[in-house]
């Protein structure tokens, strides 16, 4: 058992069990050990020694894998070793890089635990390893992805309606952060979604997420939604109608956040280089592609996905589950080592405060 100086561990979820989720995981062990320390996994002991096997060079022997029964017996596993949690039940049959029902099942089952790990304050934090949308929709999860389950989840422990507790996803790395009104949804859909209440509402969580990460207000850029911010309503009106008065809202409850500005150039003057500061601490994004793109552009191997609202903390590499690279080695852990030191950051209990 841990005492009262003792950190909560950090939990890694398994991630789709025919994708790279497992590679990565133990790499991230491997190569940053002393990040990963008190770290576990809550998943499936067998694809994590598969995982580690495969990894496994003449020169480098596998990474040993250890069966813990709580999450507190992540503080006293040894280093060089991965902490292993049977969050679900024992996998078979799984075919590396297959869409299917089972691995869905177990990669939407290795979040639920964790986030209820993580509700209940067993845990500082949760890292989620990629998943399958359509593994997890062919297990019968009615959600697009991992935040739309982490927040029905969190909703159902504060007993509220999945409404009432409203989330973002915010894409980060070391030169951009952009945080996104619609998140999984056609983009006829998303276009609709953008109202004065959406945008304010991104707002207020923007600002009050990212100040406590800066410890200071965030300085907030806003994109229009269309070409040149709608040229003044010849390209279209919703940054005069909406984008625009939430803004104005926003700055009336000391928001710091300016725009609408051309989303053609607004994350270019946001982007933090070695020379220059960047005018603005995160772009707000109107929909999902028009803020991912430009982050993932600049480099999805240093990429953290981090959802904003939720009663816990919770990161993710800035990738998917590279169903055509499983089992070749090539799986890069950058992004989900980054992911486990944004978690550091951001957890009251873990061991980056």
């Amino acid at each position: 058992m841990t005492d009262a100086k003792t950190p909560k561990p950090i939990v890694i979820t398994l991630g789709d069990p025919a994708g790279i989720g497992p590679e990565i995981i133990v790499k991230a062990f491997r190569d940053a050990p002393q990040l990963t320390s008190g770290c576990f996994v809550a998943g499936d002991l067998a694809a994590l020694r598969r995982a580690a096997q495969a990894l496994a060079t003449p020169g480098r022997p596998a990474l040993p894998v250890a069966l813990i029964e709580e999450p507190a017996q992540a503080a006293f596993a040894p280093p060089g070793c991965v902490p292993v949690l049977q969050a679900i039940e024992p996998l078979d049959g799984i075919e590396p890089g297959q869409v299917s029902a089972a691995a869905g099942r177990a990669a939407g089952q290795s979040v639920v635990w964790a986030a209820r790990a993580a509700l209940a304050g067993t845990v500082a934090a949760l890292v989620t390893a990629p998943l399958h949308k359509e593994s997890l929709a062919a297990a019968g999860f009615g959600f697009p992805g991992h935040t739309e389950l982490l927040q029905a989840e969190a909703a159902a422990h504060l007993r509220l309606p999945v409404a009432a507790l409203p989330v973002r996803m915010m894409l980060a790395n070391d030169e951009l952060r952009t945080v996104l009104v619609s998140i999984h949804m056609a983009l006829r859909d998303a276009i609709a979604a953008v109202s004065l209440d959406s945008v304010l509402q991104t707002l207020r969580i923007t600002h009050q997420a990212l100040g406590t990460l800066l410890g200071r207000a965030p300085r907030v850029g806003v994109a229009g939604l269309n070409p040149h911010a709608g040229e003044g309503g010849l390209f279209g009106s919703e940054e005069r109608d909406f984008i625009a008065p939430a803004i104005a809202a926003a700055r009336l409850e000391g928001i710091d956040a300016s725009g609408p500005h051309a989303p053609d150039t607004v994350f270019m003057r946001a982007r933090r280089t070695p020379s220059r500061e960047g005018e603005f601490d995160v772009v707000i994004a109107m929909y999902h592609d028009q803020g991912l793109i430009p982050v993932k552009y600049l480099g999805v191997e240093k990429g953290v996905n981090v959802t904003l609202g939720l009663p816990l903390v919770r990161t993710s590499p800035d990738h998917g589950t590279a169903f055509d690279i499983v089992g070749t080695g090539r799986a890069d852990a950058s992004s989900l080592i980054e992911a486990i030191r944004m978690a550091r950051t951001l957890a009251p209990d873990g061991r980056g405060r």
